[in-house]
């Protein structure tokens, strides 16, 4: 059975005898179930009972059936009612709006309003750059979804994309203070997509691409790119290979090889592999082989799509024409992008000495990771319930954080780079270990280090138009 997970915590309100033992039978009745309470509250208390809220992490909804059924089992004791915490954090939505001004007299109205608003208007007509000083243009970003691509969830669209982008803005906001808002539409034409953004573009300082399917999301943001003069980043490429890099920057000195001399098999060749490749490569990896679900990329191959084209021509030196399980053994590192289970013990054993494993599918990894772990010296993934998670909000907020506060309006290689680098320095040497190669999300300085480190490259980079 999976572990236990936050994101299946429930809580059961439970009418028991009032006993003395009634809690200690409760939890034992729960914890023989397989859950894990993280709290018991006396709610009511009455002479011949008690109501108990008793708290747990479960593996799944089937799992909390199983919890409640548990309890129900135990003579005397009858649960109520189950809620689900998560939808109850969802009720209602995760964001609100809340002014930056107060509004208490007619005064502060006629500075905020009318009459006073109108010249701040004219003022914006005849010098547009001055909605980024007077507006909420310089600290918000547009968190941009067709709902095609959603998490593992698939193309389940833009309402039910909602409350991902609800919790993507309230992290920019959390880690970054950067004020963003979902803007879920119900479109996937490219062409259409292309147009909403352009004309929504004047509100915003910058655009996060997310959960926009492959190869539609490369088109989307290469034409976004060169036609508005904001910054786009699609984040399930270029967020998810900033942190890769990062930590694949420290797994590499935990097993003291070089970049350049290791032997990387990717599985995946979506929006996140092929960005993830293109940006190992400008760090100096040279022996890279892509697989798809067909096999090894390698040149020679004809591929319709522009992206997957170009890792043809662009990697695997050695002509390799195999399967991901031929392509296996001897491979210093594997980096998965893929979906579940598609490797086992035997591929793991078969890779170089001292291997490195990022396992990255979720909420299922591409191997078991106490299974990689017999094996490979570094082991990463996607989940927070193992060590060395790679999660991408270690680089958004803090990157656009740098982005809104150097005025940038273009996305270069060194700025990716620089936030990769700001990230892996943030594990010191004396903390660096095969289970801590990443920092925590919760690190406090993470946001503030990229912001800084990439607000520098975009400084440099501007200076080198000039």
């Amino acid at each position: 059975m999976a572990s236990p997970s936050p994101g299946y915590s429930i809580t059961l309100r439970v009418k028991a005898p009032s006993s003395f033992t009634a809690t200690t039978e409760l939890a034992a009745a729960v914890g023989a179930a397989g859950a894990a309470i993280t709290a018991l509250d006396v709610a009511e208390s009455h002479p011949d009972s008690i109501v108990v809220d008793v708290t747990c992490n479960t593996t799944d909804a089937a799992h909390g059936d199983q919890v409640r059924d548990a309890l129900n089992a135990v003579d005397g004791i009858s649960v109520q009612k189950v809620s689900d915490r998560t939808f109850l954090m969802h009720l209602g939505g995760k964001l609100e709006v809340v002014p930056k001004v107060a509004l208490r007299n007619r005064d502060e109205l006629s500075r905020a309003y009318t009459p006073g608003v109108a010249r701040v208007c004219m003022a914006i007509a005849e010098n547009p750059e001055d909605a980024r000083r007077l507006t909420i243009k310089r600290n918000t970003i547009a968190v941009v979804t067709d709902g095609s691509a959603v998490l593992g969830l698939g193309n389940i669209g833009p309402a039910a994309a909602l409350p991902v982008m609800e919790g993507k803005a309230a992290l920019f906001k959390q880690f970054a203070n950067v004020d963003a808002w979902p803007v879920c539409l119900d479109t996937q034409d490219t062409e259409e997509i292309i147009s909403i953004v352009k004309a929504l573009a004047p509100v915003y300082g910058g655009v996060n691409l997310e959960d926009i399917a492959a190869p539609r999301c490369f088109e989307i943001e290469n034409r976004l790119r060169d036609e508005l003069d904001i910054p786009v980043f699609h984040d399930d490429q270029h967020g998810t290979a900033i942190v890769v890099l990062a930590a694949l920057e420290n797994a590499l000195r935990v097993v003291k090889k070089d970049i350049e001399e290791v032997r990387i098999v990717v599985a995946g060749v979506g929006a996140a592999g092929s960005a993830i490749i293109q940006l190992l490569q400008a760090q100096g990896a040279k022996n890279i082989v892509a697989c798809g679900r067909n096999g090894s990329i390698h040149s020679g191959q004809e591929h319709a799509d522009a992206h997957r084209q170009w890792i043809a021509e662009n990697t695997n030196q050695d002509g390799f024409d195999g399967t991901l399980h031929e392509a296996m053994p001897g491979a210093d590192v594997f980096i998965g992008v893929s979906g579940p289970n598609v490797l086992g013990e035997e591929q793991i054993k078969a890779m170089a000495d001292d291997a490195i494993v990022f396992a990255m599918a979720n909420p299922d990894p591409e191997v078991d990771p106490i299974v990689a772990g017999r094996h490979a010296a570094v082991v990463a993934t996607g989940r927070s319930d193992y060590p060395n998670q790679i999660n991408n909000v270690l680089a958004f907020p803090g990157f656009f954080r740098g982005l809104l506060d150097a005025g940038a309006s273009d996305i270069t290689t060194p700025m990716l780079v620089a936030a990769a680098k700001a990230i892996a320095d943030r594990v010191e040497d004396d903390e660096l270990n095969a289970s801590y190669i990443i920092p925590s999300v919760f690190d406090a300085h993470v946001a503030g280090d990229v912001a800084a480190a990439v607000a520098a490259a975009a400084a440099a980079d501007a200076e080198e138009k000039k």
